[in-house]
């Protein structure tokens, strides 16, 4: 536990080396740094993104659009390697001027729209294909408020709670307890919503459980900054229970490994193209057991 204590400058400047971990990427200024474009399938839509929480959303419900027999929801996505700064091409800021992955681009419009942050493409694409969004009011006033919750919520988890627990050069006892406090907050508000609801939006599943799942879901299952044991997560009983029911969708299964580039290499698609992509990394895994 570091006892420093920072006073900041009466004018910030940005020095090489802030960020901790991602210091060789992380700059006060956006735009692109180098030319070049963003490769291009055969499918209208096109993703551009990596199999982080934000990631897998959008790729779990185009998994679930196609499960669901939509044929025209079929995709090519490619892995976007936010640690080597390719997310500051010329090509993916003009898909995303934020420069954050996923971002999408639908080809089927004149001219092709572009689609960045993730909560903008749930909607739009529920909307496009009109499937897992709610269409009496009641139902999809409940999901919007969850989608929006799960906005405004996860920076807490992910820039505050998981930078300072799992990525921060130090261990600082304030931000850890302070992010951590609030997280046991938003596990509680899920689990006691939860606690009469299957999902989200009662029996329906929607694109806010695919918005939430991601990051909540994967934390209390163990797979999010190593932190289940930290965070006492067994005390979270509904939120385990629906976050396991969703895990074991076959959709969820297939969006969690697109543009994934890290663990066993059967659980790794870095471009998905086709259906059959995934039949091959089964096959892969079959030969390797």
């Amino acid at each position: 536990m570091s006892n420093q204590t920072y006073s900041p400058d009466k004018v910030w400047q940005w020095k090489e080396g802030n960020g901790g971990k991602f210091a060789n990427i992380n700059r006060p200024t956006s735009g692109s740094r180098f030319e070049q474009p963003l490769p291009q399938g055969e499918h209208s839509l096109q993703l551009y993104s990596l199999a982080t929480p934000n990631g897998i959303k959008v790729t779990i419900l185009l998994e679930e659009l196609i499960e669901a027999g939509i044929s025209e929801a079929n995709y090519d996505a490619y892995t976007i390697d936010i640690m080597e700064g390719e997310q500051f091409s010329s090509g993916f800021t003009q898909a995303n001027p934020n420069s954050k992955i996923p971002a999408l681009i639908d080809l089927s419009q004149n001219p092709p729209l572009r689609v960045f942050e993730s909560g903008s493409i749930l909607l739009y694409l529920a909307d496009k294909f009109a499937t897992f969004l709610p269409k009496d009011t009641m139902t999809k006033t409940e999901c919007l408020n969850w989608l929006f919750w799960q906005m405004g919520s996860a920076p807490i988890l992910g820039g505050g709670f998981g930078h300072f627990y799992a990525y921060a050069p130090e261990k600082f006892e304030y931000p850890i307890d302070r992010y951590t406090m609030e997280v046991k907050r938003q596990l509680d508000v899920l689990n006691n919503h939860l606690a009469n609801n299957k999902f989200m939006c009662g029996d329906t599943y929607t694109i806010a459980d695919m918005a939430i799942w991601p990051w909540y879901g994967q934390l209390v299952e163990g797979r999010l900054y190593d932190a289940a044991e930290f965070l006492g997560v067994n005390e979270y009983t509904n939120v385990l229970r629906w976050s396991r029911d969703i895990s074991a969708r076959p959709a969820v299964k297939r969006g969690c490994i697109v543009n994934k580039t890290w663990g066993e290499p059967h659980e790794q698609l870095h471009q998905r193209h086709h259906s059959s992509d995934f039949e091959l990394k089964t096959q892969d895994k079959l030969i390797t057991e």
